[in-house]
């Protein structure tokens, strides 16, 4: 099988047109051709008044050598890569130990998945609620103002990813074709057929709630087994070597191989390993502010007269400054037609975040705009990236009014360096609410100023985003993990063994994707090493 590469073809085709264009790259005659799917469609909208539909397409033809030999060194017509998935083994029948994951967001979740396809049967541990129950708890909390510390934005089945956009997109590169391995899985498990195809595909969150249902049920007919409502505590440790966990519930499960899938938000459990000897090393991290605008203004902006056009969709913008003091500055986790939603997990914080729905058919557009933080921002321990979050999260609870309201100000307010006092044309889709006033003081004033020097490059690139009326909502803390749980090669925590750090809790990946793919990598290297045990046993 062929794959061609950057197909161009008008927004508006036919089917029988992109026959065509797959002919007349290929050059060859309709009968020569057998088979052909998308395998990618992306849009190139550089000149928004003429925006191009741009695929790679698997073709079968008859004649394959002949026409490669033809198209020398075109590197638009290649052999198709193997996109499938091999396990790397399967449990021996005998096996007597079971594996432990702790958290089931995407890494868990998949890192679970996998090891009970090879038959490994893991037990899956979560400090939170199944993610149904979850929800309701979730959507209590900005109507109600009433936050469980345990099952909210950031704990509880699913993770925090749950409550996104449910972004499907990574720069990571993987030649074991684990990122399509999820892809499949999350479309067996409902999710539409589309995201095997788009260029940037997403979910949203109202589909990832029944998904999430299907992949735990997938698992448990495995031979997979659930613990809800069950924090892990304490480890149970054994000459160096982890064997099991202490529930916050006095329970004990044992276990020589535990995988680590905690949230970047698993702050109490962060500082458990840490007094237990684990290694852990501060890494940089991002905070800022929430900025929201008409998703109007941004598809006219982008598309232009295509604005609106059900083929694109919402626009989205991806912005990057570096900023005259050194730091980088960008948008971070943007959401066409989406919200500003309450992220907190602690009581007496606001933490902001962004969300669509599949639709992404809400009125406005929302992104983070970000400012680099490093370790030597908060030098005292590997866990001082914690503190530092807690304290600006604690503030922005005092400037909102201590209710969880958000802090917000115009944007037009904001670099004219006044206090709001009333809204505009763009109304905050934040809940519980905003409280109008002066940002000054909600994060540390290199971050403020960076981000007051970047707003207006970003208007040459997209012209209207420093409009007046547009809101900025504070304050975005948690783009990442401030730690890295570090690891060797062989993924085991380097000073604990038979531990197993993953996922963007564990500071290796960011993003529902990519946290999914470290959470296979890793189940492999449990699997691997089980096996290898259970033949060396006597």
């Amino acid at each position: 099988m062929l794959i061609l590469y950057n197909i161009r073809l008008p927004l508006e085709h036919s089917q029988d047109e992109l026959e065509k264009a797959i002919l007349k790259k290929l050059g060859i005659q309709a009968t020569d051709l057998l088979e052909y799917a998308v395998a990618k469609r992306s849009h190139d909208a550089r000149r928004k008044n003429n925006i191009k539909l741009v695929y790679s397409v698997r073709v079968e033809v008859r004649s394959e050598k002949a026409i490669l030999r033809r198209k020398g060194k075109d590197n638009s017509v290649r052999m198709a890569p193997d996109t499938g998935y091999e396990f790397v083994t399967q449990s021996p029948k005998d096996l007597s130990q079971r594996p432990l994951v702790i958290g089931t967001g995407p890494c868990g979740l998949f890192a679970g998945l996998v090891l009970a396809q090879m038959g490994f049967r893991p037990i899956l541990i979560e400090r939170g609620k199944r993610v149904r129950e979850r929800t309701k708890d979730t959507y209590g909390f900005w109507r109600q103002r009433v936050l469980d510390p345990e099952s909210n934005v950031q704990f509880g089945e699913g993770g925090a990813g749950t409550f996104s956009d449910g972004k499907l997109h990574t720069r990571v590169k993987d030649k074991e074709n684990r990122d399509r391995k999820v892809l499949r899985e999350l479309v067996k498990a409902g999710a539409p057929e589309e995201i095997l195809t788009v260029n940037k595909p997403h979910i949203g969150t109202l589909r990832l709630v029944k998904i999430v249902e299907n992949l735990r049920d997938t698992i448990e007919g495995l031979g997979g087994e659930f613990h809800f409502q069950s924090k892990m505590d304490d480890l149970i440790l054994e000459d160096g070597h982890v064997r099991g966990v202490f529930l916050a519930n006095g329970e004990e499960i044992l276990g020589d191989r535990v995988i680590l899938a905690i949230g970047h938000s698993a702050r109490d459990t962060f500082d458990m390993l840490f007094r237990r000897g684990v290694d852990i090393a501060p890494k940089p991290f991002s905070i800022g502010l929430r900025v929201e605008h008409p998703q109007a203004m941004i598809d006219e902006c982008r598309f232009g007269e295509n604005a609106g056009n059900p083929i694109l969709g919402a626009a989205d913008y991806k912005l990057v400054h570096h900023a005259s003091n050194g730091r980088g500055v960008y948008s971070f986790c943007m959401c066409p037609g989406g919200k500003v939603l309450a992220a907190a997990s602690e009581p007496g914080t606001v933490v902001t975040n962004g969300m669509s729905q599949y639709t992404r058919s809400a009125t406005n557009a929302n992104s983070a705009i970000v400012v680099e933080v490093f370790p030597e921002d908060y030098p005292e321990s590997p866990l001082a990236g914690v503190a530092y979050q807690r304290q600006w999260e604690r503030r922005a609870f005092e400037l909102g009014g201590g209710t969880y309201d958000a802090p917000a100000q115009l944007v037009g307010d904001f670099l004219a360096g006044r206090p709001s006092t009333e809204l505009g044309a763009v109304l905050p889709s934040y809940r519980p609410g905003v409280r109008l006033g002066d940002l000054s003081g909600s994060l540390p004033g290199y971050v403020l100023d960076s981000i007051r020097e970047a707003l207006p490059v970003f208007d040459r690139q997209i012209r209207g985003f420093t409009l007046p009326d547009a809101v900025l909502t504070g304050v975005e803390t948690r783009t990442s993990s401030p730690i890295r749980i570090l690891r060797g090669r062989d993924f085991q925590s380097v000073t604990v063994a038979g531990l197993y750090p993953a996922g963007e809790g564990s500071g290796y990946a960011g993003g529902i994707l990519s946290s999914a793919m470290d959470g296979i990598k890793v189940a492999e290297a449990v699997a691997l090493e089980m096996v290898r045990g259970s033949d060396s046993s006597p």
